[in-house]
């Protein structure tokens, strides 16, 4: 004789998709929430910086505008070493980033490779986030009286 007989259990291919892939989602959602709160803080931070990098540089603003010096090259100068401090950083992580993102990817079915393109939007993201962070402390110091900056003197 035969065993018992089970019945026909049938599922459509999307839904089993869409159940080995939920843990995904919410990583995904996890990961995006995440994301947005570093970049708030990251802002905070850079902008904290900011403002005290260009307090202690308040004389030497002072004397370069006296000397002749103009807003877009005070806040060329005030800007280019938080650009450089952005670059360095992204220097360094991108390796930790490709090393990290290379073994999260090997979990997964279908194999995709990593593009570079992928690296160089963040790197280029960043630093416009970083740039306009600074740059409205920058020209605010840039446009600001130098004779307030020496009158101290």
């Amino acid at each position: 004789q035969m065993g018992a007989v089970q019945p026909l259990e049938f599922s459509f291919f999307k839904t089993n998709l869409e159940t080995v892939y939920d843990k995904e989602k919410k990583l995904s959602y996890i990961f995006t929430l995440f994301t947005v709160i570093a970049i708030i803080i990251a802002c905070l931070g850079i902008y904290g910086l900011a403002v005290f990098s260009i307090s202690k540089r308040t004389k030497e603003i002072g004397i370069r505008k006296v000397n002749g010096a103009t807003i877009s090259e005070i806040m060329y100068m005030l800007n280019i070493v938080f650009a450089k401090r952005v670059l360095i950083s992204f220097v360094i992580t991108c390796p930790i980033g490709y090393y990290f993102m290379s073994k999260w990817l090997e979990g997964f079915a279908f194999k995709t490779a990593l593009s570079w393109w992928v690296f160089a939007l963040a790197g280029g993201i960043t630093l416009i986030i970083a740039l306009l962070t600074v740059s409205w402390e920058s020209y605010k110091a840039a446009t600001r009286n130098p004779v307030e900056a020496l009158r101290d003197e």
